[in-house]
């Protein structure tokens, strides 16, 4: 695997974590040989738990078989390891280091228009950990910069959403969706300080990130996974 991380959940003993990169631009694989791949450089670490992702704010607790439908998942257990797959959606990372807890998000606009970070955030407290010990990473996806969207997306959001909203150059509004995630953690209690960015834009570096608004329905797709080693 190509993977970037942060440096402050590095330094968590016992924590694995980290946001995949493409390959190369002439590398080829399946979906499924792309996740079998990652969930095998993983193995020694714990298992790898994916989500059938729809867009939602469904939140499912480790562990599982299969791929059941969520957007959002918890673990408590070591050697369970929560995968989330993106190709310009926000993959969003949280890990309690005092209870060795973690949750991770698939955000795109509707999941982040719905709460999902927020759902992801109660439920790892809901599992006995405090919104002050927690860190989050929030990885590469599309940016503001190329963020284009309808009026559509704009209602989504609201009137009190229009803050992560900006002028295009042709006239329409970019979505900010990291600035979205992260107001929505502080509101859930999080401090400014223990949010992590990777602020890579998707969209912007081929040669790193696939692209569903740049790639079409033909992108592939980076595994973002967070656990505790067993």
């Amino acid at each position: 695997m190509r993977i970037v991380g942060v440096p402050r959940l590095v330094e968590v003993p016992g924590l694995v974590h980290g946001f995949e990169q493409r390959l190369g631009p002439a590398h080829g694989e399946t979906r499924d040989e792309g996740r079998a791949r990652v969930a095998g450089a993983l193995v020694s670490s714990g298992r790898l738990r994916l989500l059938r992702q729809v867009h939602g704010t469904q939140v499912r607790q480790a562990p599982w078989e299969g791929t059941p439908e969520g957007d959002a998942a918890v673990a408590t257990q070591a050697g369970e390891l929560l995968g989330i797959e993106t190709a310009d959606c926000l993959p969003v990372l949280i890990v309690d280091p005092v209870r060795r807890a973690v949750a991770a998000a698939h955000a795109g606009w509707r999941g982040t228009a719905a709460g999902v970070v927020a759902r992801a955030v109660e439920a790892v407290v809901a599992q006995g950990s405090s919104p002050a010990d927690l860190l989050v990473a929030l990885g590469p996806s599309i940016g503001a910069c190329c963020y284009e969207v309808g009026p559509d997306v704009e209602g989504a959001f609201g009137p009190a959403g229009a803050r992560f909203f900006q002028a295009g150059a042709r006239g329409r509004a970019h979505l900010d969706v990291r600035a979205a995630n992260r107001a929505q953690l502080v509101a859930a209690g999080l401090a400014e300080a223990a949010i992590h960015d990777i602020p890579d834009c998707t969209y912007h570096l081929p040669d790193r990130y696939f692209s569903y608004r740049r790639d079409g329905r033909g992108a592939g797709r980076m595994i973002s996974y967070v656990g505790f080693r067993v």
